[in-house]
């Protein structure tokens, strides 16, 4: 397969065209950011365990059902993935209080919800990434109700999966973003990535931070946290 230019690149990653029209390769970068750009940072190896981190979950979400863009991993920082268009939402799934939620709402960190939240946002840094409720997305046109239906359905079924998955790892899944594209045949699947970079994990004995808060929260030690939860993953998978 033949790497042709660059189409795209975001906060995390590059996107590049290749000789085939429904592929194409993302290469992650170790750049950081939070707060919708505002602080920006370098973390050291970050490109390298979210593509290997998002490929290995991928796999495993497919051979449970759940259809991803996935298609193969070139290196350690690119992976051949399925051309999709994003659909400019962002879909948060929380299993307990942390972060905006804890912020928005004025409720401590740490409280397990009975069931898992489900939110959207919508995709736009100029607009602050504003939530949106399923009557909006339909008003806007970004995704239709049977769309709506089949990323939510998506969404339960891969926290439920996650949260298994981490709970053996001795993590706990507090929360995660995805994100979801429609293929050229108007299919949904699972697109962006699965890494610490967008899912809140914590130690399940000591409550540890495991992923991008300690960027964030300027907490140090980040490298460190995203090096654990890789080994914990690579011990288990």
């Amino acid at each position: 397969m033949e790497k042709r230019n660059q189409l795209y690149e975001g906060k995390a990653k590059k996107v590049f065209a290749t000789d085939n029209d429904g592929l194409l390769i993302v290469s992650y970068k170790d750049d950081a950011t939070a707060f919708n750009g505002l602080k920006k940072g370098t973390i050291a190896g970050k490109g390298v365990i979210n593509n290997k981190m998002s490929n290995l979950l991928m796999q495993m979400l497919e051979k449970k059902g759940v259809k991803t863009h996935f298609v193969k991993e070139l290196s350690d920082r690119e992976t051949v993935v399925k051309k999709v268009s994003i659909l400019p939402l962002e879909v948060i799934i929380r299993n307990i209080s942390a972060g905006s939620f804890s912020k928005r709402y004025g409720v401590e960190e740490g409280i397990v919800f009975e069931e898992p939240t489900f939110e959207f946002s919508y995709k736009n840094d100029k607009l602050g990434d504003p939530l949106l409720n399923e009557y909006h997305v339909v008003a806007l046109k970004l995704a239709t109700k049977d769309e709506i239906n089949t990323i939510k359905n998506y969404a339960f079924k891969i926290n439920e999966l996650l949260k298994e998955f981490w709970l053996e790892c001795g993590v706990t899944l507090v929360d995660f973003k995805l994100e979801f594209g429609r293929l050229g045949d108007g299919s949904i699947v699972l697109a962006d990535e699965i890494s610490p970079d967008t899912c809140r994990l914590w130690d399940s004995k000591t409550g540890e931070k495991l992923d991008k808060d300690r960027f964030r929260r300027d907490m140090g030690g980040v490298e460190d946290a995203y090096a654990e939860i890789m080994k914990r993953l690579l011990n288990h998978i």
